[in-house]
C-alpha cells in the first residue's frame, strides 16, 4: 500500500488537517481506530468495503464517516485508490449544516448530506483528473463552495484544547468549573460542533495517547496508570473495546496506517 499526503491550502486550514491519497495495488484490509474528527472518503478508483462486527456493507464512492465508538475493518479490494480528507476536530461543521453528532458511528454516502449534482460532479472530476495534485485542486474547489465558517464557539474550543492538554483525562466537570455554561447545555454545542459526547470524545484521545506512545520499553500496567486507570482489568476492558483487540494482541498486530 502506498500512502501519499498533502498539506491543505491556507483557507482551508483551519478546518482541515491533511490529505491522504491511499492506493492498494493488490488489496488488503486494514484495521481503522476511532479518531477525534470526521473524516471524508472519496475513492476513485477500485472498490472497498468496511465490516462492523460481523456485518459487510460496500462503502459508496464518496463518503462522510462520524465519530466512532469501536473500530471497525476497512477492505480495500486489488487496484483501489482513495483521497481521504481529515478534519481537525469539529473543523467538518464548517461545510455541513447537519449537526455532526447525527453521524456518530455511520458512514453516510455524501450525496445524502450535500447536492447530488456537486458531489456527482466531484466523483467525476478525481476519476478524470491526471495527478493527485488535479485530485487535491478539485477536491477544495469542492470543499471552498461549502465552506461557510460558523461562529467559532470558543466555550468548546477551550473545552477541546484542556482535554488535549490532559491526554483524555481531564474531568468534565473539573472543565466546566471555569466555563459560564451549564452542563446539559455545554454536552448539547459540545455534541453538535464535535461530533460525540465530551466523555466519549475523552476516551478516545486517552486511548489514542496510549497507542501513539507505548513502546516496547514499557508494560501494559505502566500504559494503564499513566492513562489515568486504577486497574488493569478496567483499561484492558476499555482498550479492547475501542481496538477490538486485546493490548497484547494490538501491539502484536501492525496496522497499514
Amino acid at each position: 500500500m502506498n500512502i501519499e499526503r498533502f498539506a491543505p491550502t491556507d483557507r482551508l486550514k483551519p478546518f482541515v488537517k491533511a490529505y491522504l491519497i491511499i492506493a492498494s495495488e493488490h488489496g488488503m484490509d486494514n484495521r481503522i481506530l476511532p479518531d477525534t474528527a470526521l473524516v471524508m472518503a472519496l475513492r476513485f478508483q477500485g472498490s472497498t468495503a468496511f465490516t462492523d462486527r460481523t456485518q459487510r456493507e460496500n462503502m459508496p464512492a464518496a463518503a462522510l464517516t462520524g465519530l466512532r465508538h469501536a473500530a471497525r475493518m476497512v477492505h480495500y479490494a486489488q487496484q483501489t485508490a482513495m483521497l481521504l480528507v481529515q478534519f481537525h476536530d469539529g473543523g467538518a461543521a464548517a461545510f455541513l449544516r447537519q449537526p455532526l453528532h447525527v453521524l456518530s458511528d455511520q458512514s453516510v454516502a455524501l450525496s445524502e448530506l450535500l447536492p447530488r449534482d456537486a458531489v456527482a460532479a466531484l466523483e467525476d472530476r478525481l476519476c478524470a483528473a491526471a495527478s493527485h495534485a488535479q485530485r487535491i485542486a478539485h477536491t477544495e474547489q469542492f470543499l471552498l463552495s461549502l465552506l461557510h465558517e460558523p461562529e467559532q464557539d470558543r466555550i468548546v474550543r477551550e473545552a477541546l484544547r484542556q482535554i488535549h492538554a490532559a491526554q483524555g483525562t481531564a474531568r468534565i466537570g473539573e472543565i466546566l468549573k471555569d466555563l459560564p455554561l451549564s452542563r446539559d447545555a455545554f454536552e448539547k454545542r459540545f455534541r453538535r460542533l464535535v461530533g460525540t459526547s465530551p466523555k466519549q470524545f475523552s476516551i478516545v484521545v486517552r486511548l489514542r495517547h496510549v497507542i501513539d506512545t507505548h513502546t516496547g520499553q514499557d508494560s501494559l500496567t505502566d500504559a494503564a496508570y499513566r492513562a489515568g486507570y486504577f486497574d488493569q482489568a478496567h483499561f484492558i476492558k476499555d482498550f479492547t473495546a475501542f481496538t477490538g483487540q486485546t493490548p497484547g494482541l494490538f501491539f502484536a498486530t501492525k496496522r497499514s496506517w
